[in-house]
């Protein structure tokens, strides 16, 4: 996953062709840790359908503070240049795939 900052998310996550799941993160944050490889595979999964990425709030505080990040892990999903689902909290994959469904699936239409 590619990390991000405050100055292109804009362009990398608002302005994005396709979806973008944004995981907010930190490098002392222990369920981060647990997180990362569940959201790795299912980039892999929807590879060319929806891109995921990562932000580390300690270095870019701005976007994370700007769509009401409180705690980590915190991962949302961004389309159209809109936060359209997030999930808090160290989940299982199937709860991401529950929670970003419509935009998982190999069917998916935008919801």
């Amino acid at each position: 996953m590619r990390e991000l900052a405050d100055e292109t998310f804009e362009h990398d996550v608002l302005k994005a062709e396709r979806p973008v799941v944004v995981d907010f993160w930190a490098p002392w944050c222990g369920p981060c840790k647990a997180v990362e490889p569940v959201l790795a595979d299912l980039a892999e999964a929807v590879e060319g359908r929806v891109e995921f990425a990562k932000m580390n709030i300690d270095e870019n505080p701005l976007t994370a503070s700007r769509y009401g990040v409180l705690s980590i892990p915190t991962a949302i999903l961004f389309e159209g240049g809109e936060a359209r689902e997030s999930v808090v909290g160290a989940r299982s994959r199937s709860h991401y795939e529950q929670a970003w469904a419509p935009w998982l699936s190999p069917t998916a239409a935008t919801p």
